[in-house]
This record gives C-alpha cells, sequence and structure tokens, in this order.
C-alpha cells in the first residue's frame, strides 16, 4: 500500500478544519496537487501545505492509500472525515471529528481524539489508544441518526454522550465513562469495561450494553429479569440482565415486546 506522511510545520491561530486529509481525496494526487488542497482556518480557505511538510506517494485508489501523521495534530479537525477505505495512522492528539460518517477503512489514532469522533459512521475501524472526548459515535446536532455500523475501539476513557442516537455497530470503551450512555439507542452494541457514571440507556428503545464496572447511578426506567453468562470481546462472565428503557414506547417482534438490554457484569 503506498504510504505518504504529513508532518505538522506550524500550529494554527484557530483551528483547522482538513477534511481533505483522508484517503478519498489524496488517491491519484501528487504531492503538489496534496499540498494544494484546500483547508479552511476560521472562514480563510489556506492550502494544506501551508501547515504540513508532505512526503511519500499515495496510491491511485482510496484503498491503496496510507496516510502517516507524525506529530500532535489537536488543533486539525475533521480527519478522516466520510474516509471509504484505506488507512489514517495518526501519531499523536487530533482534535474533533476524527472519522465522522466514515463508512470504510481505519484509522489508528495513537493518542487522545477530541469530541464528535466517529460521528455518525456506517463502516470502518476507528482505533483510539487514548481517549475519546464527548459525544464518540454519536449523531450530529438535531440528527437522529448516530453510529449505524464499523467498530470503535478506545483504550483509555471516553466523555458523555456515548453512542447517542446509536442505531448499529460496536463501541468498546477500555477504561470509563461519563454521563448519557446510549442515549437514544436504537441499536448496535456498547462495551464498557471500566465505570459508568449515569443515565446509561436513557430513553434506549433497543441495541445492547455492557457495563463491567460499576454504574454509579442506575435509570429507573430498566428492570432486572435474570443473570446470564456470556463472552463479550473474550472475556466470559456473569451479567445481571436489565431491560429498558420501560418509560419509552416499544416496537414487538412475533407478538413480544422488544427492549434495549443493559448487561452489568458481576
Amino acid at each position: 500500500m503506498a504510504k505518504i506522511t504529513l508532518t505538522p510545520t506550524k500550529t494554527p491561530t484557530l483551528r483547522l478544519e482538513a477534511e481533505n486529509i483522508c484517503p478519498d481525496s489524496f488517491a491519484g494526487k501528487s504531492n503538489e496537487e496534496i499540498a494544494n488542497l484546500h483547508v479552511f482556518v476560521g472562514k480563510e480557505s489556506q492550502a494544506l501545505g501551508d501547515y504540513f511538510e508532505i512526503a511519500g506517494e499515495s496510491g491511485s485508489t482510496a484503498a491503496e492509500t496510507t496516510i502517516v501523521i507524525n506529530g500532535d495534530v489537536n488543533r486539525v479537525k475533521y480527519i478522516g472525515m466520510k474516509m471509504s477505505a484505506g488507512e489514517v495512522i495518526i501519531n499523536g492528539d487530533a482534535d474533533m471529528y476524527v472519522g465522522a460518517w466514515m463508512s470504510g477503512g481505519k484509522i489508528n489514532a495513537n493518542g487522545s481524539v477530541d469530541a464528535f469522533s466517529g460521528l455518525g459512521m456506517t463502516g470502518g475501524e476507528l482505533i483510539i489508544k487514548g481517549d475519546a472526548g464527548n459525544y464518540l459515535g454519536a449523531a450530529y446536532r438535531g440528527d437522529w441518526r448516530g453510529m449505524q455500523g464499523g467498530t470503535i475501539r478506545v483504550s483509555g476513557n471516553a466523555g458523555s454522550d456515548v453512542g447517542t442516537f446509536m442505531r448499529g455497530g460496536t463501541i468498546i470503551i477500555g477504561g470509563n465513562v461519563d454521563v448519557h450512555v446510549g442515549t437514544h439507542m436504537e441499536g448496535g452494541t456498547i462495551i464498557v469495561k471500566g465505570d459508568a457514571k449515569s443515565r446509561v440507556g436513557g430513553q434506549m428503545v433497543k441495541g445492547d450494553i455492557y457495563v463491567f464496572g460499576d454504574i454509579e447511578v442506575m435509570m429507573p426506567g430498566f428492570q432486572y429479569r435474570k443473570d446470564v453468562d456470556s463472552e463479550v470481546d473474550g472475556t466470559t462472565g456473569s451479567f445481571a440482565l436489565y431491560e429498558g428503557d420501560i418509560g419509552e414506547r416499544h416496537g414487538k417482534s412475533k407478538g413480544e415486546t422488544i427492549y434495549g438490554k443493559l448487561y452489568m457484569k458481576h
């Protein structure tokens, strides 16, 4: 796979909006053409090459292109946005919207990422070795379609509102999460291997949430059903199964009401 390397050369005064840092945008272009791709600083359109040294070469297609970013880009937004194939490797921290609306390919973030990462994604893999900010795998503000497919894996902690309006796919958090996990969830799976604060599964109607640690405050709309043994992301254990959110309207399948499922590890 062809590899192209970006090295930051200066820090933008405002947040850099760089949705063109994406295999789909780089594929088939020369380094000069890549350097001339636009980025936004506030309302001003500037060139990607004004902020990055560009080396290597891109592939002829997105699937044949790997982008390696060497250095912190914690003031650069939209990396890998809407990517459909290929790979992005971020060797540092990144700003908001990493992998937002991605449909394929793989992003390896070897640091932490800010809010709205994996927003509305429908496919692909987003691997975060550090922490993730708020609204991971959630819906855009005003939208009701959150993550619909693909996998997000976070080694560290995540902020609030993980998986809001989630409809499919899998989110795995290796550490703890803040409030509002799986709010309005309509499908998919969220696995939290640490603790969750409160409001887990609020207004959830479908899908699965697993919490390996403690939930600080349990939602009153969930009712205990039974204990189950299950293997979850390579870990086998006993879980208390709760169903809810009872306060919401739920559909039926073959005459049985469908509820969201919340599993708490014993």
